[in-house]
């Protein structure tokens, strides 16, 4: 599976995922790009973005587009705050599918 980890979450985060192939908006020259045009870029490229964009749901509509959305939800978006959901990410990327919507996390 291709994912793709949002600005908005740290970097390390792309490398709790060494069973997919997985790059940042950085890493993809995207940084800055609004929800909408992000989306639109990545649904070419990836399976899934990961975010912990708590408002993207609603501001896009997701079920015609050929990208999944996981949202996490953490007490903040450092690493040490999202670590403890990842086993609930990784069970959640099993059974995500295009235009779906999982969020995991408190």
């Amino acid at each position: 599976m291709k994912i793709l980890v949002d600005e908005c979450l740290p970097r390390a985060l792309k490398h709790k995922f060494p069973d997919h192939e997985c790059r940042t908006v950085r890493e993809m020259g995207w940084s800055g790009q609004k929800n909408g045009a992000l989306l639109a870029l990545a649904e070419s490229e990836f399976d899934v973005l990961i975010t912990i964009d708590q408002s993207i749901e609603h501001q896009q509509q997701l079920a015609r587009r050929h990208i999944a959305l996981l949202i996490l939800k953490a007490l903040s978006n450092q690493i040490e705050d999202l670590e403890p959901i990842l086993p609930d990410v990784q069970a959640a990327l099993l059974q995500i599918r295009p235009g779906s919507v999982i969020r995991v996390g408190e």
